[in-house]
C-alpha cells in the first residue's frame, strides 16, 4: 500500500525497528527452529489461525518478517511471503489458485528455467501452461479457456530485457477474472511496481539485484490485496471451507490477506519451501542500498550497450534503454527510470564465436546468476535454456548466436576493454 516515506527511506526502515529485547538497530538474525507458547491457549490460537505470532520456523519467523514486511512496502502490496528461491516463488505463487486439469497463460520470453519449470515440472501436479507471446494481446486473450488460473508474465524480460505492456496484459486478465502474476526481478520495485500497472501478484528471486552480492538464494510472492477471490468459484482453496483449518474460509476471515495467509498456513506448512533467517539477512542488508545500486547499474548498461550496438562485429542489442529499441517507447511507461541491466547481444560469429568470446573475458564472471555487482555473462543457449529447443530458444530470447550480459557496478571503462577483447578472441 502507498507509503508517506521515500523509497530511498522504506528501503531502509520499512518493517524494522530496534530490537526490543537489546536496543540492536541492525535486525537480528533470529537463528532458531522454534518459539516458546505462552500457555496452552496461546498454543491453540496460533495453530487455530486466531492470533499471529510466532510457531516454527517453517512458517514464520522474526528475521524473514521484516523481510516480506519491506519488500511488500516497497512494491506497494499488503503482504508477503518469503520462501527458498525464485522457482519456489513461481510455486507458491500457482499453489492456491491451480488444480488439477487447470492452466496459466505464461509469457513466452521468460527465463530457460521458468519455461522448463510451466512446460514439464508442473505436469506432475496435473496442471499446465500455454505460451504466448504477450507484445499479441490477441493471442493473450485467445489462449485463456475455462480452465485457465492466472496470467504470468516478467516486468523485464530474462534474457532478453524485453518489457511487457503490464497495463494492457492487466486489462485482459481483469476482463477475464484471473489474477496476474508478474515476476519483477529483472526490475525490482526501484525500476518497476507491477502492482501500479494492475498486477495481482509479484514474485522476485531475491537472489538478484535485490540482495545484489551473489551470496544467498531467496524468493517473495507479494499480493496487492485487491482481488476478488470469492467472485467466482475457480478459486476454491481461497474462498471455500480448508477442512485443515475446521472449515475456514480464507477470504472470507482474512480478506486481503486471505493470499499472504494461505501461503503461509497452507504453502509453507506443506510445501516447506522456508526461507533461512541468514538468507534474509544478508538480502535485509542487499536492499538497504538498491536505489544507488540500480541508478549505476543503469548507468553502465546504457553505456556498455551503446559501444556494443555501435560495435560491427555484433549483430544487434537487444537492450530497452536503446532509443533504437522497439520497447524503449515502453520504457517510459513502465519503468522510467531505466531498464535494469540485463540485455543479450547477438554475434555474427554464430554459436562457436559465442563459445570463444565466453572464454575470452576476464573481468566478466561465467556463472549462471544475474544482478550481481559484479558483471556476469553466459551464453543461455549452451546453458540456461539448454533443455529447450531451438524454437524455444528463440521465442525466449536465447538463440544460439546470443550472449546475456548482467552489467555490474565496476568502472563501465574497464568492462568494454573487456568485451573488446573478448570480440576480438571470438572473430580471429
Amino acid at each position: 500500500m502507498d507509503s508517506p516515506y521515500g523509497f530511498d527511506t522504506l528501503q531502509i526502515h520499512a518493517g524494522a525497528r530496534p530490537d526490543p529485547a537489546t536496543g540492536a538497530r541492525q535486525t537480528p538474525i533470529y537463528q532458531t527452529t522454534s518459539y516458546v507458547f505462552r500457555d496452552a491457549d496461546h498454543a491453540a490460537a496460533l495453530f487455530n489461525l486466531q492470533e499471529i505470532g510466532y510457531i516454527y520456523s517453517r512458517l514464520t519467523n522474526p528475521t524473514v518478517s521484516v523481510l516480506q514486511e519491506r519488500l511488500a512496502t516497497l512494491e506497494g502490496g499488503v503482504g508477503g511471503v518469503c520462501c527458498s528461491s525464485g522457482h519456489a516463488a513461481q510455486l507458491m505463487a500457482l499453489f492456491p489458485l491451480m488444480a488439477p486439469g487447470r492452466n496459466v497463460v505464461s509469457s513466452s520470453r521468460l527465463y530457460g528455467g521458468t519455461v522448463t519449470q510451466f512446460s514439464q515440472t508442473i505436469k506432475r501436479f496435473g496442471w499446465s501452461a500455454k505460451f504466448v507471446d504477450t507484445d499479441d494481446l490477441d493471442a493473450v486473450k485467445a489462449a485463456i479457456d475455462e480452465d485457465t488460473r492466472a496470467i504470468f508474465c516478467e516486468s523485464i524480460a530474462n534474457p532478453g530485457g524485453y518489457i511487457t505492456d503490464l497495463d494492457a496484459i492487466a486489462k485482459i486478465a481483469d476482463e477475464a477474472g484471473l489474477p496476474l502474476i508478474v515476476d519483477n526481478t529483472t526490475a525490482t520495485p526501484y525500476l518497476c511496481r507491477p502492482i501500479e500497472h494492475g498486477a495481482t501478484l509479484v514474485v522476485h528471486s531475491t537472489t538478484k539485484y535485490l540482495t545484489g552480492n551473489g551470496t544467498v538464494t531467496g524468493g517473495v510472492v507479494i499480493d496487492n490485496g485487491r482481488f476478488d477471490w470469492s467472485a467466482s468459484d475457480k478459486f476454491p482453496s481461497l474462498s471455500q471451507p480448508e477442512p485443515a483449518y475446521h472449515g475456514l474460509k480464507f477470504h472470507e476471515t482474512f480478506g486481503h490477506l486471505a493470499f499472504t495467509f494461505h501461503s503461509i498456513a497452507i504453502g509453507l506448512r506443506d510445501l516447506g519451501m522456508t526461507m533461512n533467517p541468514q538468507a534474509a539477512h544478508y538480502t535485509l542488508m542487499g536492499i538497504e542500498t538498491l536505489s544507488l545500486r540500480m541508478q549505476k547499474h543503469v548507468e553502465n548498461a546504457v553505456k556498455v550497450a551503446t559501444w556494443l550496438e555501435n560495435d560491427p562485429r555484433v549483430e544487434y542489442v537487444t537492450y530497452a534503454g536503446l532509443p533504437s529499441s522497439p520497447y524503449h517507447g515502453r520504457m517510459a511507461k513502465i519503468c522510467p527510470k531505466g531498464a535494469s541491466s540485463l540485455f543479450t547481444f547477438a554475434l555474427k560469429g554464430g554459436y562457436e564465436a559465442c563459445v570463444k568470446f565466453v572464454d575470452g573475458l576476464n573481468l566478466f564472471s561465467h556463472v549462471a546468476n544475474l544482478g550481481d555487482t559484479r558483471s556476469l555473462v553466459i551464453h543461455s543457449a549452451s546453458t540456461t535454456h539448454r533443455q529447450l529447443t531451438e524454437e524455444q530458444q528463440k521465442a525466449a530470447g536465447a538463440a544460439p548466436n546470443v550472449i546475456r550480459l548482467s552489467i555490474g557496478l565496476e568502472d563501465a571503462d574497464d568492462l568494454i576493454r573487456d568485451l573488446d577483447e573478448a570480440l576480438a578472441a571470438a572473430s580471429a
